[in-house]
């Protein structure tokens, strides 16, 4: 038996403490409480001001969370410009569509003002992807914090990386989940964040006009729902947009997955999660029910382990002064 006097218990309640919170890639929820500890504030209060403006842009920044933590880990990477000979990850064929990097300029300019070179951009990119989920009626989490940003952005690295829409789910969770560290749980509810935002018709139109290369749409695709497509989305259309979760795409809810079970989702990588039969009871428990518990907190849960995707930490990277430029 290991016995431990009461002089050494302080000492002890602090490691146990400090264990807790630090997970192993070395974040740690409260990074910034004293050297910028208003920092999530400052974020929360600038984000509100950008809902109120923009609403719409709540997707967006969702979805750049992702994007940039698929590409080269959690590193704020996805939000570097490039140039004509060095095209970076936000020129990459699919990321030309994401929206909100002024937004994400602007929380940087006010965190600068108040904490110079102090909160990374990739923290910014996680902080405002939790931000928008909870202003948008959806779940609240705490998220680790002490990323850096990393200087490498490479068009192809994006395109090699992001899961595209025209894949199998079973494709998708093998190629691209998996190599990162997720499982088939977290493919599942971090596609529930579909229930916010709009995509391209040039996302989908395959699968109402050419699927497979049949010349005919995706028989699994409700026939009420591919109607009212086609009536917006005409082939080769690149410019309408379509909300992925109909009549509740600005609110985080279960919504995406009574649309999902109902064969109304808009993408081949989305419907075919219904193929596997533990996806298929999930998603059933989520559309037959008006409880968001399970999902929400499940949610969060796949939120914070794709968060610690490849992250930098310590003395690797930098603290960018702009999110847009390497130091």
């Amino acid at each position: 038996m290991v016995t431990v006097t009461k002089s050494l218990l302080p000492i002890l309640a602090i490691v146990l403490l400090f264990s807790t919170t630090v997970n192993a890639q070395g974040l740690v929820v409260g990074f910034y409480n004293k050297t910028c500890p208003n920092a999530e504030t400052i974020i929360r209060d600038e984000v509100i001001d950008i809902l109120k403006k923009a609403k719409t842009l709540a997707g967006p920044l969702l979805r750049m969370f992702f994007h940039d933590c698929f590409v080269n880990g959690c590193d704020g990477s996805v939000l570097l410009n490039g140039t004509k000979k060095d095209p970076a990850e936000k020129d990459s064929i699919p990321n030309l569509s994401l929206r909100g990097f002024s937004a994400i300029d602007k929380v940087k300019a006010k965190l600068e003002a108040a904490c110079p070179k102090t909160v990374s951009c990739a923290d910014i990119v996680a902080i405002v992807a939790r931000d928008v989920v909870v202003l948008t009626n959806g779940p609240t989490w705490d998220v680790p914090t002490g990323r850096r940003d990393g200087n490498r952005s490479v068009s192809n690295d994006a395109l090699f990386n992001l899961p595209p829409p025209f894949v199998s789910a079973q494709q998708a969770l093998n190629q691209f989940y998996i190599p990162k560290g997720l499982n088939a749980k977290d493919q599942l509810v971090l596609s529930g964040g579909h229930t916010l935002g709009n995509s391209h018709c040039s996302s989908f139109t395959d699968r109402l006009y050419d699927f497979n290369k049949t010349k005919k749409a995706d028989p699994r695709i409700e026939k009420y729902y591919k109607k009212k497509l086609e009536e917006k989305c005409k082939p080769n259309d690149q410019t309408t947009l379509v909300e992925m979760d109909p009549g509740s795409f600005l609110t985080f809810d279960n919504g995406y997955f009574k649309q999902l079970y109902k064969g109304r989702s808009l993408f081949f990588s989305d419907d075919t999660l219904l193929l596997d039969p533990i996806n298929e009871a999930y998603i059933k428990r989520q559309a037959e029910g008006n409880d968001t518990t399970e999902f929400f907190n499940d949610f969060a849960a796949s939120m914070i382990k794709m968060g610690n995707i490849q992250v930098l930490t310590g003395t690797q990277g930098e603290i960018r002064k702009h999110c847009a430029l390497v130091n």
